[in-house]
């Protein structure tokens, strides 16, 4: 189980276009049909669990840093939920929009 996060606490993203239309990489989970953003507790973390991650070729993309609380307001209001992930690609914490209020 992951640390207790806080809403001020920050975790790392991965963020697609950063430059010119950011946008927080989403993925899908096919067994519960629900779309979520990956999360993670590190930035090595972050690195190292790009390598299970899909996305689309081309785009550039840059790991950042966000807060807990932004994150979850924004995934929330664009119909997905936030999964903190390890670095092996392990879902250790599905977090709904509902949880983070």
């Amino acid at each position: 189980m992951p640390e207790q996060l806080n809403a001020d606490s920050w975790i790392w993203v991965v963020v697609m276009d950063p430059e010119t239309d950011p946008q927080y990489l989403g993925q899908q989970d096919e067994k519960s049909d629900v779309a979520y953003i990956p999360a993670f507790l590190s930035k090595e973390d972050a690195q190292q669990g790009l390598l299970n991650l899909s996305m689309e070729r081309g785009k550039k993309i840059e790991i950042q840093a966000v807060m807990y609380d932004q994150l979850n307001s924004d995934a929330a209001a664009n119909g997905f939920q936030v999964f903190i992930v390890s670095a092996q690609g392990a879902i250790l914490q599905r977090i709904s929009p509902t949880d983070s209020k």
